[in-house]
């Protein structure tokens, strides 16, 4: 296989993957299929919203293909926001429109204010459909989650990355991911090991070359 789909235009996600999968494959967005619909994430978990659209694009397209959806889970907020993670300020009066990284950030520190503990996490869940051809036969969806532990720090440090990164620090680490940068966070994101999982997967059905 020498390509597959990556259902997403976030042109911030589509850097991060590529980077991390490097020459292995060439991933293409859903503005390369010419995929313009904004694909519905109705899911009331990760995994429901990373499947719903990866079967849109193999049903419509007929494409190998995966997509994630991550949440940042924070234990203090018993494990908000979760799916809701992307939309977190417009649900909670803080924005007027959904994916405001800023208002995001501002509505989580706000919401921490008084806690004391501050653990976190960030889980990201990818979802791949391979074509028949590629595999053996079936279009069955497989599953593959990364995780990284860490805590919220009190206020933004760093200016890389996007989304929550200027306040989450990474277990291990002394900066946020904004401030470790994107080669440090795509060695060892949550993103990042869910892809390695699925590039393991790939490599094992000798569907990829490295």
């Amino acid at each position: 296989m020498k390509s597959i789909v990556f259902a997403t235009n976030n042109e911030h996600k589509l850097s991060e993957i590529r980077d991390i999968l490097g020459d292995s494959m060439e991933v293409l967005s859903l503005k390369d299929i010419g995929c313009n619909v904004d694909i519905p994430e109705t899911g009331e978990t990760l995994e429901e919203n990373a499947m719903q659209k990866a079967f849109y694009v193999y049903d419509h397209y007929g494409l190998s293909v995966f997509s994630d959806d991550t949440g940042l889970e924070v234990e203090a907020l018993n494990g908000a926001p979760g799916v809701h993670t992307a939309r977190f300020a417009a649900e909670s009066g803080f924005a007027d429109k959904d994916h405001d990284s800023n208002a995001n950030v501002e509505c989580l520190l706000h919401q921490l204010k008084d806690k004391e503990n501050r653990h976190a996490r960030f889980r990201t869940v990818i979802a791949l459909i391979l074509k028949p051809q590629d595999e053996t036969g079936s279009s069955k969806i497989k599953l593959f989650e990364g995780i990284v532990e860490g805590t919220i720090t009190t206020e933004r440090r760093g200016d890389k990355g996007f989304g929550y990164d200027p306040v989450f620090q990474p277990d291990g680490y002394d900066g946020t991911f904004a401030e470790l940068g994107v080669e440090v966070k795509n060695q060892i994101s949550h993103r990042a090991r869910a892809v390695q999982k699925l590039v393991e997967f790939l490599v094992k059905v000798k569907k990829v070359k490295r």
